[in-house]
């Protein structure tokens, strides 16, 4: 009952945002539109966090009366000192989105109440540790775009719809794991905007399902990890299946990534708070991970998950510092300028610790090209880093129909073999992409714990066996395919060829009998 129970509010929540997308269809794009309604959906949850954790605190000590969102401005400043220090930002009662939404209706001058209060937002974390992770939050949220409407008026009347949208969404009782609902909330979003966009949509967001998987081959024997990292980590999906997954108190010491896109960036450290982790457990950084890392100077990470582009451009050796980059310096030769894959596969290994685990989705042209491609493989398999390289199915990501593959990576094997497993046929078909299900994730990873060579589909190869195809590690190369053609018995066919030379014989035979006595 309680699974019915969960699916019923998951669906009234997504009919809730497809209600708003359409009633505001048309203004924007809805790729673009996204960013107003996310930034909405977090200006109401950080209104709520804030005000449910004071409210808490007053209750527990028997003052069951209080509200915050209905004590004055003057008042509440005077916790505004440690609720910075505890929750990384302040709001006064005036501005929290319960408050605005009473008056949104009514106010001439919404846009400009709203602006103010992002501004005062950020501003409350100024100069001190939360500062670089409220930075900016709210900048992709322009409030006087034309994008909203031609006229003030116009752009406040569609401000208010979105609010009213918003404060309509039943995100639950915070007793009742309000979380989950904004996390899914925020995921439907990227999901229903991403299937939209096409080929844009694709550099976004990686499906649940793949983000799942990823995740789980980095887990596989632990309990619990130091903290996980993604070097090209768009809105953080990836990073946040760890808190599904394991539960965000056992990845001890937070979740890190980088993200060259300010938009896609922004987004990321919104999801970091919808989804209830504190400022003072991620750390995202906003940078080109290739040319100027961040993160590089901590300890190394035990799990490394990533998405990144597909053959992208990179400075490579046009930029005479990075070859003497210890990310890429062991393997004597960058990534080629016109295929960044491999320089993002050397950066995650570079930063893995010992005992830690990387999953990476490859763009498959990587594991056969020749060139610098095929040294950096082949450096890869003679110092014993690949763990394993899985065969994906095409049509698994938005955007594109590429059959991808995933790279792992070890730094601790206990044999110098690497497994190799052929799931391309693990998928269900849905509409016109296919997806990973539970029992597809469950027999990929169940194969990649027990390291079992399984009759087309999997194979655990020997170094010498890799070194003999050249270091190339397309899965076709190791796994043979099964043979679905029709099986014929040579013999049998040939005595029933016989056969029908002898009757063919016979027939003829009997014609030139019956020409005979015609003729006659």
């Amino acid at each position: 009952m309680a699974d019915n129970k969960k699916e019923q509010e998951r669906t009234e929540l997504h009919r809730a945002i497809w209600n708003i997308a359409n009633e505001l269809r048309g203004s924007v794009d809805g790729w673009d539109f996204k960013q107003y309604i996310l930034g909405m959906l977090f200006y109401r949850y950080i209104s709520e966090n804030l005000a449910n954790y004071i409210n808490q605190a007053e209750w527990e000590t028997g003052n069951k009366a209080f509200d915050y969102a209905t004590i004055s401005d003057n008042d509440a400043e005077q916790a505004r000192e440690d609720l910075v220090k505890t929750k990384g930002f302040f709001i006064l009662p005036s501005e929290l989105f319960q408050n605005i939404k009473n008056t949104a209706q009514t106010d001439e001058n919404l846009n400009e109440t709203l602006e103010k209060i992002f501004k005062n937002i950020e501003a409350s974390a100024l100069g001190t540790l939360s500062e670089a992770n409220f930075k900016g939050l709210f900048d992709d949220i322009d409030i006087n775009s034309n994008k909203l409407g031609a006229t003030v008026a116009r752009r406040n009347e569609r401000l208010v719809t979105l609010i009213n949208g918003i404060a309509d969404m039943k995100l639950g009782d915070y007793k009742d794991n309000t979380i989950d609902a904004f996390g899914d909330a925020y995921e439907f979003l990227m999901s229903m905007y991403a299937s939209s966009a096409g080929k844009s949509g694709g550099e976004f967001f990686t499906p649940q399902e793949v983000s799942e998987l990823l995740t789980r081959l980095t887990l596989v024997g632990k309990t619990e990890v130091n903290k996980v990292y993604d070097p090209a980590c768009g809105s953080g999906s990836l990073l946040l299946k760890f808190a599904k997954i394991l539960g965000k108190e056992n990845v001890r010491n937070g979740f890190f990534g980088q993200e060259i896109n300010i938009t896609t960036y922004n987004l990321c450290r919104i999801n970091m708070f919808l989804h209830d982790i504190d400022y003072d457990k991620f750390d995202i950084g906003h940078a080109n991970t290739l040319i100027d890392p961040m993160h590089g100077d901590i300890e190394p990470f035990e799990a490394i998950v990533s998405n990144p582009p597909y053959s992208i451009k990179w400075a490579g050796d046009s930029n005479p510092l990075l070859i003497n980059d210890p990310r890429f310096s062991p393997a004597g030769i960058l990534a080629p300028k016109s295929k960044a894959d491999l320089a993002f596969v050397m950066h995650s290994l570079s930063w893995l610790a010992t005992s830690g685990t990387a999953s990476i989705v490859c763009f498959p042209g990587v594991m056969y090209r020749s060139g610098a491609e095929q040294k950096i493989r082949k450096y890869l398999i003679d110092n014993n880093y690949i763990d394993c390289i899985i065969q994906l199915p095409d049509n698994l990501f938005f955007g594109t129909s590429i059959a991808t593959c995933i790279m792992v990576l070890k730094k601790n094997k206990r044999e110098n073999k690497t497994l190799f497993i052929d799931a391309s046929k693990e998928c269900k078909k849905v509409t016109n992409n296919n997806k990973l299900e539970d029992s597809n994730i469950e027999k990929i990873v169940s194969v990649f714990s027990s390291r079992e060579s399984i009759a087309h589909f999997s194979y655990l190869a020997t170094k010498k066996e890799i070194e003999k195809q050249d270091y190339n590690l397309s899965v076709s190369s190791y796994v043979e395919q099964k043979d679905t053609r029709e099986k014929i018995d040579i013999v049998a066919l040939n005595a029933e060829i016989s056969q029908i030379v002898a009757r063919q014989q016979l027939l003829r035979s009997e014609i030139d009998k019956i020409v005979a006595e015609i003729e006659v």
